[in-house]
């Protein structure tokens, strides 16, 4: 079958946002979707899980229309207008000031979801103070430029929010003004993360990839992915087979159970002691005045605090992987 991307099809209800029909793609052998078929409709949020490097980003990108798959047809629905979390902070022109960011620099005003709002009102919703809108962007701390970058993002117009590990590098305060604003987001949100937390309060389904090039959907939150996984049944081998088998596949289990206890607890303990830390050095940038009182410190608090979340989105990257792993290990034991 020939791929085939249709826009706006008219024999499809008003309410499908995309409706991917059997859709598969390759790099050279690897498979990273295979005869996917997926509908979203608005309303829906939907969070895309999986191990690094299994294809999570190309899938979006397959979704979005900014791929074609090798087979299968990706119909979009009517009327849909995308906008991107950009994550990509070098992007920001350190020059221009908060309310130039914002609104272009030709006005006073943003746009936000059809609602004409005065810039210094629209930044109160993302902790800036007044005085910072004629900031230059680039004497604002690392977290307020993840909050600038948010602010820009949602005052686009649209009702489809693409999010791509939305939570790296945002300190909590920002976390949690991200979270408030996608828990009114009125539209539908497709969302990878790593972070489980962020996935169980935002979304309302779960995509999670299965291995080669296989992804399911599972109802509800990242949680209740987990818990679905957990509660598959295995089918029961016949007696006469199981002797050593049976002993093998028990050993190896109970092999796995300890490791995996072990490293979850070990896993668990290290990102609360880190996100300890990032809130210690985020309180420390928080300080509007250390730029200019001591900027030999400010410029080692910024580049500490990434440090400590790059080790952060690397820890909870190693618990999700061994979260599918254990469901991987359960299913075929």
């Amino acid at each position: 079958m020939e791929i085939q991307l249709v826009h706006g099809t008219s024999s499809l209800s008003g309410r499908i946002v995309i409706d991917a029909q059997a859709i598969t793609k390759r790099f050279f052998q690897k498979a990273i979707v295979q005869n996917l078929s997926l509908r979203v409709v608005r309303g829906d949020r939907l969070g895309i899980v999986g191990e690094n490097g299994i294809g999570k980003t190309t899938l979006l990108k397959l979704l979005t229309g900014q791929e074609a798959p090798d087979y299968g047809n990706i119909i979009e629905g009517t009327n849909v207008i995308v906008a991107t979390l950009d994550q990509q902070r070098a992007a920001l022109d350190p020059t221009r000031t908060l309310t130039e960011t914002l609104t272009g620099g030709n006005t006073e005003m943003v746009n936000v979801n059809g609602c004409i709002r005065h810039a210094i009102s629209y930044m109160k919703d993302f902790l800036f103070r007044p005085e910072q809108a004629r900031t230059p962007v680039g004497l604002l701390s690392g977290g307020e430029r993840g909050r600038l970058l948010l602010a820009t993002a949602l005052a686009r117009p649209s009702n489809l929010l693409v999010l791509d590990e939305p939570t790296n590098d945002l300190d909590f305060e920002t976390l949690d003004v991200l979270q408030s604003i996608l828990s009114d987001y009125s539209g539908t949100i497709l969302i990878i993360s790593h972070d489980r937390d962020f996935l169980d309060r935002i979304t309302t389904s779960t995509l999670a990839a299965e291995g080669d090039g296989t992804w399911i959907r599972y109802a509800g939150s990242y949680s209740d992915m987990v818990s679905q996984r957990r509660s598959i049944e295995t089918p029961v081998m016949p007696i006469r087979r199981i002797s050593k088998i049976s002993q093998k596949t028990t050993a190896k289990s109970k092999d796995f159970s300890f490791k995996y206890q072990h490293r979850s607890q070990h896993l668990t303990a290290e990102i609360a002691s880190t996100q300890i830390e990032i809130e210690k050095r985020a309180t420390t940038l928080s300080d509007s005045s250390l730029f200019f009182m001591n900027p030999g410190r400010f410029n080692e608090a910024t580049v500490a605090l990434a440090n400590l979340q790059d080790h952060l989105d690397s820890l909870e990257t190693s618990w999700l992987e061994l979260e599918l792993r254990r469901g991987s290990e359960r299913r075929s034991s």
